[in-house]
């Protein structure tokens, strides 16, 4: 195996090598670690065609930074569904957080958050309460309801860069107010 030192981190490259004539069904990777001290991490197994590595993707920190502005709120009311529009000053991309605060009680999976025509959409599988905390964070990966994690199905929310369309939909004929909070990012060095 190759390695190469990257900060605090050692990359492994090993070319696999398979008869040409024969089509590969599954690879099975053990990574293995013997005699050794202190922290390992397992960041990334990666399977390319060819026997050259090639390039991967550097950490968000090297590529985008945090605007200096303050982060930026979006608040309003959804009665059964609404299609909510943010737009966002930042150069690109960012998580969003979304807190959801039922006005009356809805039954488990009657949320549903998604982006644009319903992509990237999650559902939440507790029922909620009137004046309960719903709360999706992008920003920690974490799903609270009332400030103690709750299962969710689907995906963590972003705001694209200018104006993000973002669809709430709840129980039929109910009420929530929604609070969307973001940080505009900019564009960073992506010199590794």
């Amino acid at each position: 195996m190759k390695a190469m030192q990257i900060n605090n981190f050692i990359r492994f490259a090993e070319t696999v090598k398979v008869k040409e004539d024969k089509r590969v069904v599954s690879i099975t990777v053990r990574p293995l670690i013997a005699d050794c001290t202190g922290a390992v991490y397992y960041t990334d197994l990666m399977l390319q065609e060819g026997g050259k590595l090639t390039g991967y993707t550097p950490h968000t920190t090297a590529m985008l930074k945090s605007s200096p502005n303050p982060p930026r709120f979006h608040n309003g009311i959804v009665r059964t569904s609404e299609t909510v529009i943010i737009f966002n000053l930042g150069e690109t991309s960012s998580g969003l957080d979304c807190y959801i605060y039922p006005i009356q009680s809805m039954a488990a999976g009657s949320i549903l958050l998604s982006q644009g025509m319903g992509s990237h959409q999650v559902s939440f599988d507790a029922a909620m309460s009137a004046g309960d905390e719903l709360a999706l964070k992008a920003s920690t990966r974490e799903c609270l309801r009332n400030g103690s994690p709750t299962p969710k199905r689907g995906f963590f929310q972003y705001t694209a860069a200018h104006d993000s369309k973002h669809q709430v939909k709840l129980e039929d004929r109910k009420s929530a107010r929604v609070r969307f909070e973001y940080r505009e990012m900019l564009k960073g060095d992506s010199r590794p």
